[in-house]
């Protein structure tokens, strides 16, 4: 069985949407494209609360968001419950947001990374599992948006 993953971009991140989509595709992923589909200007929360109903509902195990900057889509996506959108220009932090943060949903700026660089963030991310132990209980006070202690 493949995995799922659910897309969703505005008019700036479409076509770097559609391309990280098609390279998912190829590697076995099934990919739910939740749009937009052209360059007519959109409005980024109405696709990022797409993808997140995908993810939060479980129909998809991870999503990816795009938009020019990809701060637009972080900001709109962390506003769900269970949703945990990470911002990432490069590899290093793909990884360690899915190792540490179990990160379920990836926002990338299609003005920021280019098309090779959004490749490998994307690999990084899809490939790294979560680490538990120790983070475990730190995700679960970004979920129970608990107090700081001691």
């Amino acid at each position: 069985m493949s995995r799922r993953i659910a897309v969703g971009a505005d008019h700036a991140g479409v076509d770097l949407k559609d391309a990280l989509a098609q390279l998912l595709r190829e590697r076995g992923f099934e990919v739910h494209d939740c749009g937009t589909s052209g360059h007519d200007s959109v409005d980024y929360p109405d696709f990022a609360h797409a993808v997140c109903a995908e993810v939060g509902s479980g129909r998809s195990e991870l999503g990816l968001l795009v938009c020019g900057t990809g701060l637009g889509m972080s900001m709109a996506a962390n506003r769900h419950a269970g949703i945990r959108a990470a911002l990432c220009a490069e590899p290093f932090s793909a990884r360690m947001t899915r190792m540490h943060n179990d990160a379920n949903v990836l926002c990338m700026g299609s003005r920021v990374v280019g098309p090779g660089l959004a490749e490998e963030i994307l690999s990084v991310f899809v490939t790294t599992a979560f680490e538990g132990g120790r983070h475990a209980r730190r995700v679960g006070k970004i979920e129970l948006g608990a107090a700081p202690t001691g």
